[in-house]
């Protein structure tokens, strides 16, 4: 079940970055043809594509800690024996949750606060703009979750325990090889 929802995930988040990216390149590219070819324009094409933009964005953020390619430093925790690597990993991913609650709780006041405010161009509420702090909060938060779970129920896999994808520290394993090779 947990796959099959996993499946259904990514599938409607890629469905999401796909269809922001589209939807922002028909806007500019069409508006830029009316404006010199008609000298005419869409008037609402600019704002909506900049908040297509935005969710693009956190949508990618989204993709981005689902396949464990954010930017992170593991040279350190690679080094470490397997017991301190899970100590690492929950404390990592503990302050993870935090900053995702800290961007739900955010996002939540800016959106009930922008929920009447209306975008000049678009007449679209703007809380609908601010509402990507939500989805993109819960949906990192649930990852990081079940990469809780996966970690210590699953088999005990290399690299499991780092936020980084694993060729990144074979990359380093292997620098570090090389290095020690020549030094002898």
């Amino acid at each position: 079940m947990l796959k099959k929802s996993g499946k259904v995930f990514n599938h409607v988040l890629n469905i999401g970055i796909a269809f922001s990216l589209i939807a922002m390149a028909v806007l500019v590219f069409g508006n830029v043809v009316l404006r010199y070819a008609f000298n005419s324009g869409i008037t609402w094409s600019e704002e909506m594509s900049r908040f297509l933009f935005v969710w693009l964005v956190f949508l990618g953020a989204i993709a981005a800690f689902k396949d464990n390619m954010h930017l992170g430093v593991d040279i350190v925790t690679n080094m470490l024996p397997e017991k301190v690597k899970k100590i690492a990993f929950v404390i990592s991913n503990l302050l993870v949750l935090y900053v995702l609650w800290l961007l739900l709780e955010g996002s939540w006041k800016m959106t009930l606060l922008n929920m009447s405010s209306l975008a000049p161009a678009t007449k679209i509420p703007l809380g609908f703009v601010y509402g990507i702090g939500i989805v993109a909060s819960i949906g990192m938060g649930a990852i990081a979750i079940i990469n809780f779970y996966k970690a210590f129920r699953g088999k005990n896999k290399s690299g499991q325990f780092s936020l980084v994808p694993d060729h990144a520290g074979e990359a380093v394993n292997e620098a570090a090889n090389t290095h020690k090779a020549q030094n002898v």
